[in-house]
């Protein structure tokens, strides 16, 4: 739909002809406005003068929109479910009716051309945006969310800690960095006490049992956020009390082994946990902010990572590659990508397939997330000064046939990984770069002289995480054509293309997705690649030789997995299409 254009009446000028507000108050308005900048809207309503729907109104009118006021109307489920979940949080915006071949999405900010272009592609319906406020979407999406509620177990665990939603009980303290030693004694005690003791444990087997990767407890002014990162998305599961805050920080602190102490420091943990039979690591991460301690737990699945590259998500072709660079003798395999894109388990995948009596694997790692059977693993002690360059400088008196390194950070770890594979060893090792091409360029950009990259590169692997469709709700549909050629799909020639989307249903909490794969930029050195990295050519020249060579670039890759219905056209464009990376 497309927003009406022309001169715009001020939102002061429609609340002064509705009678709102007076002159007198206008002005007042206007000239805070003067020093403080501030929309003239939330200036009234700090004075007081006005109620924030009575400015929402005149926005609406502003806008020549409707403005909806959610609290009174009936909505269907099913239009409720049209679009999911991360995308109606991520735009604060509700699917509410359908209206022929339209489709009436209430948004905070109904100007947002990228969320309707999003939401257009996404459900092959044309948008009508209107305007609502924002606390009624927030209320909606607790409504179709079933993960939003604490489950039946975490709130009679929380009722047995006095959380029954009102004020904060006199010997509850909310403890900060200046908490006094009585408060910190007070707070210790009910971190052992049975209650909170069964909040963090329901807390824990509630992500396990969601296949959530990360646990995230935030303070605020008010109140304690969790969320839980499901399928590299956070979604927001409950808010409580901020008084059960201190407690709960403390409780999860003793688990990890960690200073319950020290609050104005970042500090580490571990916690090992055992569920339904199954072992599982949390990395406990706590920081300091001006609402108290935030704490992220990350849960790692030890058997989870035990995976073989056929698991992937990588074509024949790619795999194929791949397991051909495996098995040199020697020589530099790099994974590239942002945090979070799966890296560790590639590299760990490759690992096992390597793996064997007759081979020598040694590993160091910052911090070692997985223990492999049959692999000699060392982890990162900064203290006592081990670093991944002291340790490579060991590791080649080890005998290693295979050294894997966690992380390039430097050009000391640079430079003893490239000499470790001009001498005879397999080097894996991984970067943080957009895409494969880049890798050679970060490298140079170290201080690694080119002529030893080219000749100790064999291959460059970049990867992104996307989610998978749901198979249990999977559903054929037809974006418009128009969408498709925005965001550079090019539908092949006389073919008539289905697309796939999940339509939501209780395996996949109604977000349309259940699991994740790899989309993957395989990058093999060859010698028109190596000549062009000796005399420093342009990226763009080492990337061109690369595509001559068969190279397929990560939209090429998400691409084909749209089409072959795996995951999703948003999928690909949410973590492909950033600044440089895959087009």
């Amino acid at each position: 739909m497309a927003l009406p254009r022309g001169p715009k009446k001020q939102i002061g000028q429609i609340l002064l002809e509705q009678g709102l507000v007076t002159q007198a108050q206008l002005d007042q308005a206007l000239s805070v406005q003067k020093s403080t900048g501030e929309r003239i809207g939330a200036i009234l309503i700090e004075l007081g003068f006005v109620k924030e729907r009575d400015v929402l109104r005149a926005y609406a009118q502003q806008l020549n929109l409707p403005f909806l006021d959610l609290e009174k109307m009936a909505l269907d489920e099913a239009t409720m479910r049209s679009i999911p979940q991360n995308i109606c949080q991520k735009y604060n915006a509700f699917p509410i009716q359908r209206n022929g071949g339209k489709l009436v999405v209430a948004m905070a900010d109904p100007t947002n051309v990228f969320a309707i272009d999003d939401m257009r592609l996404m459900t092959g319906m044309e948008i009508q945006p209107m305007l609502a406020a924002p606390e009624d979407l927030s209320a909606l999406r607790g409504r179709s969310e079933p993960g939003v509620m604490a489950d039946e177990t975490l709130q009679n665990a929380l009722q047995a800690l006095g959380v029954t939603g009102g004020g904060n009980p006199a010997d509850v303290p909310v403890v900060t960095a200046g908490g006094t030693d009585e408060d910190l004694d007070r707070v210790r005690e009910l971190a052992e006490e049975v209650p909170i003791i069964r909040v963090v444990n329901v807390l824990i087997q509630t992500a396990i049992k969601d296949r959530a990767s990360d646990i995230h407890v935030e303070p605020d002014r008010r109140s304690v956020r969790v969320r839980y990162r499901v399928d590299g998305v956070l979604h927001e599961m409950m808010s409580i009390p901020k008084y059960v805050h201190a407690p709960l920080i403390s409780r999860i602190k003793i688990m990890a082994d960690m200073n319950i102490a020290e609050r104005r420091l970042p500090l580490d943990g571990r916690i090992h946990v055992r569920h339904e039979g199954k072992d599982y690591d949390l990395r406990v991460s706590t920081l300091p902010t001006v609402f108290g301690e935030k704490a992220v737990m990350r849960i790692l699945d030890q058997s989870s990572v035990l995976i073989g590259l056929h698991k992937l998500g990588m074509f024949p072709e790619v795999q194929t590659d791949v397991e051909s660079l495996m098995i040199q003798p020697n020589g530099m395999i790099l994974s590239t990508g942002p945090t979070g894109s799966g890296k560790t388990t590639t590299q760990y995948a490759m690992l096992n397939k390597i793996n064997s009596p007759e081979k020598n694997v040694i590993t160091i790692e910052d911090p070692v997330e997985y223990q492999l059977p049959g692999i000699n693993q060392v982890g990162v002690n900064r203290k006592a000064g081990l670093t991944f360059a002291t340790a490579m400088r060991h590791f080649v008196r080890q005998d290693p046939d295979v050294i894997m390194v966690g992380e390039i950070r430097d050009l000391e770890t640079a430079e003893i990984a490239v000499q470790a594979s001009l001498t005879g060893h397999l080097v894996l090792s991984t970067l943080h770069t957009n895409d494969a091409p880049s890798a050679v360029t970060r490298l140079v950009d170290m201080g690694v002289e080119p002529f030893l990259i080219s000749a100790s590169v064999v291959g460059v692997l970049a990867q992104r995480l996307g989610r998978r469709i749901c198979t249990n709700c999977k559903e054929p549909y037809r974006p418009p054509l128009e969408a498709l050629t925005r965001v550079g799909f090019r539908v092949p020639d006389g073919k008539e293309t289905i697309f796939y989307r999940g339509r939501g249903c209780e395996l996949c909490k109604h977000t349309g997705y259940y699991g994740r794969i790899g989309v993957f930029e395989l990058m093999v050195m060859n010698e028109e690649i190596a000549d062009l990295i000796v005399k420093r050519a342009p990226l763009s020249e080492v990337k061109e030789a690369a595509l001559a060579n068969g190279m397929k670039t990560l939209k090429q890759d998400g691409f084909q997995k749209v089409l072959e219905g795996v995951t999703t056209i948003e999928e690909v464009m949410r973590v492909i299409f950033t600044a440089g990376a895959g087009m």
